[in-house]
């Protein structure tokens, strides 16, 4: 019986494993051949049939997308928006969400249920209106009008408060206000370390919706010298074709940085994912 119970476990397990190796393939294929591509020339790119490997590497596309464009500008304006909307994201999330879950105040849930449901109304449903605000205050066509709706995260707010309520004794911050420490003392040197995890696993999810982000941008600037890695991959989608080359190559140079940030964080996103779900 033991033996059979034995073989039915590893069975079970070298399933589940193949099931992941399979799932892993699925998600690695595509930015294979998204790398092979932007090494191909032209005419192996729209070959029949199509061939993962180039037979010739070639690094003319990554030549033509810095030729036709600013490309450099461009990542530059990324890597900024980006990290100013990280910061900002980090900077206020952990303090709402440190007050949220750690503080009693008239309204604390009314409030803390306002800021979700934010979470959840579509951008294209009030980008007019903030198109508006950015003319009222003279930042259309400006980077603080290209950043500003990426300062704050809802769901930012709620990922740091769930950590708080699941981390964070009360007993910790009750022996440090006994000490003589104040709000912010305890802010700044107990509760940010404790963070640490949460909070690196919030700087990724923070920088790739900033670093992916096309429809803003698009909308709220006119001048070249504002466009994102999104926008001027545009330049290379045609009326009727895509060159699909150089926009390869545009494409791995743009997801280079959230790859890196990914690669060097990703522990971070499993434990704070974790300790989300602990309370509620």
């Amino acid at each position: 019986m033991k033996a059979n119970n034995t073989k039915r476990i590893n069975g079970w397990i070298i399933f589940r494993y193949l099931i992941l190796i399979i799932g892993a393939f699925v998600m690695i294929l595509p930015f294979v051949w998204m790398l092979s591509t932007s090494l191909k020339p032209p005419d192996e790119v729209l070959s029949w049939p199509p061939q993962l490997l180039p037979k010739t590497i070639t690094i003319g596309n990554y030549v033509t997308v810095f030729a036709t464009a600013p490309f450099a500008r461009f990542f530059l304006n990324s890597v900024l928006m980006a990290s100013l909307s990280t910061f900002s994201i980090l900077l206020t999330s952990s303090m709402a969400g440190y007050i949220f879950g750690k503080f009693s105040f008239p309204g604390r849930d009314f409030l803390f249920i306002l800021f979700l449901a934010t979470a959840m109304v579509p951008f294209e449903t009030y980008m007019v209106p903030l198109y508006l605000s950015m003319v009222n205050v003279h930042w259309v066509n400006t980077f603080p009008g290209l950043v500003a709706p990426y300062l704050v995260m809802s769901y930012g707010i709620f990922f740091i408060r769930q950590n708080v309520k699941a981390s964070l004794p009360d007993e910790l911050l009750d022996a440090a206000r006994i000490d003589g420490a104040g709000e912010f003392r305890i802010f700044r040197q107990v509760v940010l370390p404790m963070l640490k995890g949460p909070s690196g696993a919030l700087a990724i999810f923070a920088f790739m919706q900033t670093w992916a982000a096309f429809i803003w941008p698009l909308i709220i600037t006119s001048s070249r010298k504002l466009w994102t890695m999104e926008l001027g991959l545009g330049m290379f989608q045609y009326r009727f074709t895509v060159d699909l080359g150089p926009i390869n190559a545009g494409s791995m140079i743009s997801i280079f940085p959230v790859l890196m940030v990914f690669l060097l964080m990703r522990r971070h996103i499993i434990k704070g994912i974790a300790l989300t779900g602990m309370k509620g």
